[in-house]
């Protein structure tokens, strides 16, 4: 018997195959059905754990869309090797999808790296003063591939994570006090040991400074043109920029005063006139 083209013996493959890929079909929904299921309970308790923990929150983000989606990977995975595809050729054109994928978004997966890198290691949060990368600035934001500083000029500076997370950084708000190292010179006529009491009794005077360690006054260098006085000292973070300008413009005003001078940069020049042999006449 044949009606519209369909002959009997390809009737019975389709039933037989029909009947074959019910129990697949259905055993896919029941795993689809429950796996939707637990996803959305472990997610759950995933948000849960998080709130009693002190994680940052871009960690937290990131960890809850990888572990989601790792999951929701996964359970695509099993559904179609339920329906009968094998699962060595579906990991095999997974793996070369995400081979060509890789090559092609490789700056992006470096940056993907540095910021788990920068966020599980926190090198600085935000609110930190940072430099890195030629900038220094205000961590504004961190995110998975990029780094958002804000200048001292109150610019947006946009750094990539995978270069921030293979080079130098200095974090100043990573300790709570600094020390600062202040160096003047002075006139090699003047009296080096008048200058160093005026600039340590200056230090002494600001009740910001830090007293311990002792703050103190050495002779750093003997320059070209001046003697170089070093003033060492520490202060909290929050004080750090006003004690330093402060201690600038007063030195310079207090050591005017006291007659000792600030000399700057300059170069004798000595002529020496040699008498010439006489022309015969």
């Amino acid at each position: 018997m044949e009606t519209l083209g369909i002959t009997e013996k390809n009737w019975d493959e389709f039933l037989k195959w029909l009947w074959d890929f019910i129990p697949g079909a259905i055993s896919a929904i029941l795993i689809l059905v429950i796996g939707l299921w637990f996803i959305g309970f472990f997610s759950r308790m995933l948000r849960k754990f998080f709130k009693q923990k002190d994680y940052d929150e871009t960690l937290e983000k990131f960890l809850y869309d990888l572990i989601n989606m790792g999951l929701k990977v996964l359970l695509v995975i099993l559904v179609i090797t339920q329906l009968g595809v094998q699962s060595s050729s579906l990991v095999a054109i997974l793996g070369a999808a995400g081979l060509a994928v890789g090559l092609a978004l490789q700056g992006s997966l470096a940056n993907f790296a540095g910021g788990v890198l920068i966020l599980f290691f926190k090198p600085f949060k935000i609110g930190d003063f940072i430099a890195a990368q030629g900038i220094e600035g205000t961590v504004k934001e961190i995110s998975i591939f990029t780094t958002k500083v804000n200048t001292f000029g109150n610019q947006l500076a946009i750094i990539p994570n995978g270069k921030l997370s293979n080079d130098n950084i200095v974090n100043y708000s990573s300790e709570d006090k600094r020390r600062d190292k202040i160096d003047i010179g002075i006139a090699y006529e003047s009296n080096i040991k008048t200058a160093k009491e005026i600039l340590l009794a200056l230090i002494n005077e600001d009740k910001r400074v830090i007293q311990e360690p002792v703050p103190m006054v050495v002779v750093s260098e003997l320059g070209d043109s001046a003697v170089t006085l070093s003033l060492r000292f520490w202060a909290l973070n929050e004080d750090f920029w006003d004690i330093h300008f402060n201690v600038i413009e007063e030195a310079k005003r207090r050591l005017e005063d006291a007659g000792i001078s600030i000399p700057f940069p300059q170069t004798d020049i000595h002529i020496f006139q040699k008498d010439l042999p006489k022309k015969n006449a």
